[in-house]
């Protein structure tokens, strides 16, 4: 066998699908997990400046964004080393559903493990599907916000006052309670608040990350289709009266 053809049994055995759900997965959990912790401190920052001066009101919600952030670091760390694991797993299963390696083998427990992967995968496929709505949330959220500014910045025809009754009350979204003060902000000052670093940074890094959570979805859809393909077909061939072609 000279070197093209070994280089191209080698290339044969790359698991290209698992290969692109693994960077895909990386990328989006890097976006998800980075844009999102940032995001988290601005909307905090903002949260104490403008909509709750009292720190009383928004402990609890301080406690869960602090919590959440420590959670994005288990993520990242998770999916690292998932990814990696079902990268090898790819290059396992397609060698041997290629018969790369000689005659084919596999095991029972090489079967279990490939199945394991299979339904950890769909757990994990519809739990990012939740992640993934969650994280439209703030989105949805700051997108309100951003446009009752632009309202506020388009002419008006009833002058300053018609502007200054257009209001912004964050205590509608149940972040902070309704005791909370000021809780709303109205015209000039809600328009301050949107001209701030903070708010511009943090909207569009939700948006990052709610589009880095729908990057993974779709990777673990991937690696959904790719698991479950290797496995049918590593459990037709350990038939003993499977035919030579699939």
């Amino acid at each position: 066998m000279g070197c093209f053809e070994c280089c191209i049994k080698c290339l044969g055995g790359v698991p290209y699908a698992s290969l692109v759900a693994t960077i895909l997965c990386f990328s989006g959990v890097a976006l998800f997990c980075g844009c999102g912790h940032v995001a988290l401190a601005g909307t905090v920052a903002i949260l104490e400046q403008h909509f709750s001066t009292n720190t009383s009101d928004h402990a609890l919600l301080s406690e869960v964004i602090q919590l959440m952030q420590y959670v994005i670091y288990g993520i990242a760390s998770f999916f690292f080393l998932y990814g990696i694991i079902l990268l090898a797993e790819g290059f396992y299963t397609t060698s041997a559903v290629k018969e790369l390696h000689g005659e084919f083998k596999t095991t029972a427990c090489g079967r279990c493990i490939s199945g394991m992967f299979v339904f950890l995968t769909y757990v994990l496929g519809v739990a990012w599907l939740g992640v993934f709505g969650f994280s439209a949330v703030p989105v949805f959220m700051f997108y309100n916000i951003w446009s009752t500014c632009e309202v506020i910045k388009a002419p008006q025809g009833n002058g300053t006052a018609g502007v200054e009754q257009i209001c912004v009350d964050i205590r509608q979204y149940g972040i902070v309670p309704w005791n909370a003060f000021p809780g709303k902000i109205c015209g000039s000052a809600l328009e301050n608040i949107c001209n701030t670093n903070e708010f511009y940074m943090s909207y569009h890094l939700f948006i990052v990350a709610c589009a880095g959570a729908g990057a993974t979805v779709i990777a673990l859809l991937i690696y959904m289709m790719a698991t479950t393909y290797n496995y049918a077909v590593l459990k037709f061939k350990s038939r003993e009266d499977c035919c030579t072609k699939f």
